[in-house]
């Protein structure tokens, strides 16, 4: 079972019933097979966007306990390909977040992402490749 990184934009979308992509991260889910990865710098800026309601956030981090998310663990040796990732896509800018997705893709091998953020279409990793957007297809 292949495991798929999972940015912010369609967690989001998840737990926000206004939100333009909610029917469609709700029919991503219900899809997918394999592992939902992510980073705590991707979960931070999901919190921090569904900062409407507590309760939102509340329900955000207990589908994470329930085993909704992995969340790959980010080390030192890791910065200094953050740093590398940040210098190379800073005309885009690439954030931290999304620099955490392209190390966790390296690390792990995973070639696949949901996103609704159009700058993984530019962002590359170690190997020169894209990374294949499962969400908007």
């Amino acid at each position: 079972m292949q495991s798929t990184l999972v940015d912010a934009g369609p967690l989001i979308a998840l737990f926000d019933k206004s939100d333009s992509h909610h029917e469609k991260a709700i029919s991503f889910l219900k899809r997918t097979q394999g592992h939902l990865i992510t980073t705590w710098p991707v979960i931070a800026e999901v919190s921090h966007m569904l900062d409407f309601s507590t309760k939102t956030q509340i329900n955000f981090l207990k589908w994470i306990n329930r085993g909704g998310l992995q969340i790959f663990e980010l080390e030192i040796q890791h910065v200094i390909r953050l740093i590398e990732l940040s210098e190379k896509f800073s005309d885009v800018p690439m954030d931290l977040a999304d620099a955490t997705l392209i190390v966790t893709s390296e690390a792990k091998g995973i070639t696949k992402i949901a996103t609704i953020d159009s700058d993984f279409y530019i962002y590359r990793d170690v190997r020169n490749k894209y990374l294949k957007n499962v969400f908007i297809t």
